[in-house]
């Protein structure tokens, strides 16, 4: 607790916005704010999100607005060459990135062979530059979403599911496999609890089998569900007697309103902690028993919280952990709180960006996400268009 109370105290450090925008130019900090100014509008995001859905059914000319605004502004181009540019910048400024193929909801064999093809390339494309030291995919990227709930539920696969089955392990470890080959970390992303058993499952096995020296392999645990911290230090428990590494990535989570709407519907306990401060508690006591352990257990830190970030510094110099420690890395998502990765990368912190790419069309129902988010998370947006605004006003705009 002590450690909680220390990082409330410590000076504002994220407040420095020149630190926080110096790879914007005035014209891109304009349009950040505009784009802020229009997320914080409820109504206008549904407006948008309904006029360009129709605009992209109907075929209207209107990528290129999209792409020059919205896009532009929450993702690093339509292919990893086209994110180069927005990698090389961040990366003189210290902050890696982490190319995220966000193209959703694709549920067939020949959209899942191409985004295991996709992650190969990821990976070999991270090989090849510092800037790039980890990658990421989706679990239901690499298979259906209902054959993952089949699997954690215990129910019996048709041969048919079975031989699908079969194919998401070997997309996965095909991808481990060359992960570790390559010498790059791959972050597995988390998804909803009714479908995360078999992931973790999947997860586990992979760190079994591609741990055993260190962490290459990383899964990732959403923090507002409060069974978290528990099933951590179980594999904990396992990764010791059976002599492999951890890799887990904390994030609070992104599927709460669905989550308890499903547990009510269906009449079981609801897997979320039942406060945000309950949440705020677990994702920061998961943080110091990972911290704690270190030895064992490597840490990516998803948070654009700022509290959070003051408690890891806070911890990590208590526990003689070095900022630049390659076993902790803090990360943020492209387009959102620069002022706090450019600042921590500034203090010589390990800082990745989850940089978001894919044809402008694809990847819609991602940049819809982000600003429906951007509206549900109290405060988010008004500290996003606060800082802007501090910013302008630092230049003279």
């Amino acid at each position: 607790m002590l450690e909680y109370f220390l990082a409330m105290t410590t000076p504002q450090l994220f407040d420095n916005t020149k630190v926080a925008f110096s790879l914007k130019s005035d014209s891109e900090l304009e349009r950040a704010y505009f784009l802020f100014k229009m997320i914080s509008h409820q109504p206008l995001v549904k407006i948008g999100t309904a006029a360009t859905n129709f605009a992209l059914k109907a075929h209207l000319p209107v990528e290129g607005l999209i792409r020059s605004t919205v896009f532009d502004h929450f993702c690093g181009g339509v292919n990893e060459e086209d994110c180069l540019p927005v990698i090389d910048k961040m990366f003189d400024k210290g902050v890696c990135a982490v190319l995220d193929f966000s193209v959703e909801g694709k549920e067939n064999e020949t959209h899942f062979d191409a985004a295991m093809e996709k992650t190969l390339k990821i990976i070999k494309f991270a090989d090849e530059k510092d800037a790039m030291p980890i990658a990421v995919f989706k679990p239901t990227g690499f298979g259906r979403f209902h054959l993952y709930q089949k699997k954690g539920e215990g129910l019996e696969f048709t041969p048919e599911e079975r031989q699908e089955w079969d194919r998401v392990v070997e997309r996965f470890d095909k991808v481990c496999k060359y992960a570790k080959e390559k010498d790059v970390e791959v972050l597995i992303d988390g998804e909803e609890s009714w479908m995360q058993d078999a992931a973790d499952d999947l997860c586990e096995a992979m760190m079994a089998k591609y741990n055993t020296e260190k962490p290459i392999v990383y899964n990732t645990l959403q923090t507002y569900r409060w069974d978290r911290l528990d099933y951590l230090k179980q594999l904990h428990d396992r990764a010791k007697k059976n002599g492999f590494k951890i890799g887990v990535k904390i994030v609070r989570g992104a599927y709460m309103e669905k989550e308890r709407d499903r547990a009510e519907d269906k009449g079981y306990t609801s897997p979320i902690c039942v406060s945000k401060q309950a949440t705020d508690d677990n994702f920061n006591q998961t943080l110091e028993y990972i911290l704690n352990h270190l030895s064992d257990i490597s840490l990516f830190i998803g948070t654009h919280n700022e509290e959070s970030c003051y408690i890891a510094m806070r911890l990590m110099n208590k526990l003689g952990i070095k900022k630049d420690d390659n076993s902790v890395w803090f990360g943020q998502l492209y387009g959102m709180s620069d002022h706090i990765s450019f600042n921590l990368a500034e203090q010589g912190y390990n800082v990745a960006k989850y940089v978001p790419f894919g044809p402008v069309k694809d990847v819609m129902p991602y940049l819809i996400r982000r600003a429906e988010e951007n509206t549900s998370v109290a405060g988010q947006t008004s500290r996003e268009l606060n800082l802007l605004k501090q910013e302008k006003a630092r230049r003279r705009l």
